[in-house]
């Protein structure tokens, strides 16, 4: 299931809904969700904002030079609707993802 629940104990209320999405994020995904890095190399494709044969030229770039890679990631919104927050992280295993999603959320 790739939804879960920020707070374990909660699982057995049968009105709570989970709030956090975890997924496996491809590398373009991955490379799409650093909004600083995208934004760098818009210096070197202007075009990518309005020309997805640049933007997907863009992303290889990105990928390439900088070794991105995809893994797990996840993101959280409010319980029962769609996940409304950034891309958070990439990890090497779901159970990273989820652990690090709920230490996030418990702070």
């Amino acid at each position: 299931m790739p939804y879960i629940y920020s707070d374990p104990a909660r699982e057995s209320d049968p009105y709570s809904s989970p709030d956090i999405w975890v997924f496996r994020a491809t590398a373009e995904e991955a490379a799409e969700a650093d909004g600083e890095l995208v934004r760098s190399y818009l210096k070197r494709f202007p075009l990518a904002t309005m020309n997805s044969r640049e933007r997907e030229k863009m992303l290889s770039a990105i990928i390439e030079e900088e070794g991105i890679t995809g893994g797990w990631a996840w993101c959280f919104g409010l319980p029962g609707c769609l996940p409304d927050s950034d891309i958070m992280g990439i990890y090497a295993t779901r159970e990273e993802a989820e652990a690090a999603a709920r230490d996030f959320l418990a702070e």
